[in-house]
């Protein structure tokens, strides 16, 4: 009887797996749908989409769409929406990843009177929408004194400059940062700390030299993480930068929108150029990517 139970198990749950995969094909085929109208759309020209429709057979294809979004969005040169990104979201990751693993290792490697209270108020301010303190944000920078050298447009405040921004992503994300990095050091044997200590280790040189590489996994998620989450924020970009030339990336395709008329395939080729350093730095850091995901899952 059991015997028959396991020969026959496999053929019952065969047509759910089938039901499952073709569910999931389609859902992934949905969901594929409006990024290959895109594509396809940025190698045709706007006149004939608008006469044929996007999904219809092309006359031809061409790459015109690409030169003149990236020439029209500003996006090459020092001063370009690339260069503006760069300067923002790269120290700001390394920011949130050192301040981050600071924190995470203070909390998670000692035993003190209000480690879980700091930790629990750094993962609270995760949950503040950030669209509610905009305004008094807002109001903080527009008084705040800051020198703006590298800025042709220098009004002496905080308020117009990528500094702010930067501020800004290293006050949000480093409490999510410290949460998944002191989980995962948790995971680490205390045993490494406490050998260390007994050879004459500083503390400084236990961070440095035996948690910090340990953590390598966990620090390139979240350095993919927050790479994307960074180099696709738009809302701080505009409400802190009120200068077009000082704009991240994101800002291209609202400079590519006409008043009284819009050229989609032209948007369809500015989001393709947007997206590829993105996907660039998740294929670089794919491996360490999904196994840093699961890495302290399982203690916290």
């Amino acid at each position: 009887m059991t015997t028959a139970v396991a020969v026959n198990a496999p053929g019952r749950s065969r047509p759910m797996r089938v039901l499952t995969y073709a569910f999931l094909s389609a859902v992934a085929l949905l969901w594929l749908v409006p990024i290959g109208g895109a594509v396809y759309s940025s190698f045709r020209p706007y006149a004939e989409t608008q006469r044929k429709g996007i999904f219809s057979l092309p006359d031809r294809l061409t790459f015109a769409n690409y030169t003149s979004a990236f020439r029209q969005g500003g996006m090459g040169g020092w001063h370009g929406t690339f260069a503006n990104t760069a300067f923002i979201v790269l120290p700001a990751i390394v920011l949130i990843l050192l301040l981050s693993s600071f924190m995470a290792f203070a909390v998670s490697r000692f035993t003190w009177r209000f480690n879980v209270a700091l930790l629990l108020l750094f993962t609270a301010g995760n949950l503040l929408p950030q669209q509610v303190i905009f305004k008094p944000l807002f109001a903080l920078f527009e008084h705040t004194p800051w020198p703006n050298l590298l800025s042709d447009t220098d009004t002496g405040y905080l308020l117009g400059t990528k500094v702010a921004v930067i501020i800004i992503h290293v006050a949000f994300q480093t409490g999510f940062c410290t949460f998944v990095l002191s989980n995962y050091m948790k995971t680490i044997p205390r045993e490494l700390n406490e050998a260390a200590a007994v050879d004459g280790a500083s503390v400084p040189r236990q961070f440095f030299q035996i948690i910090l590489p340990l953590c390598r996994p966990a620090l390139a998620a979240l350095a993919t993480l927050e790479f994307t989450w960074l180099y696709n924020d738009f809302f701080w970009a505009v409400v802190l930068i009120n200068q077009g030339s000082e704009r991240p990336i994101t800002s291209s395709i609202a400079n590519l929108g006409g008043q009284f008329f819009t050229n989609d395939n032209l948007i369809a080729a500015a989001s393709m150029i947007i997206a590829l350093p993105t996907l660039a730095v998740y294929l670089a850091l794919q491996k360490q990517f999904i196994s840093g995901l699961t890495l302290g899952a399982s203690k916290g």
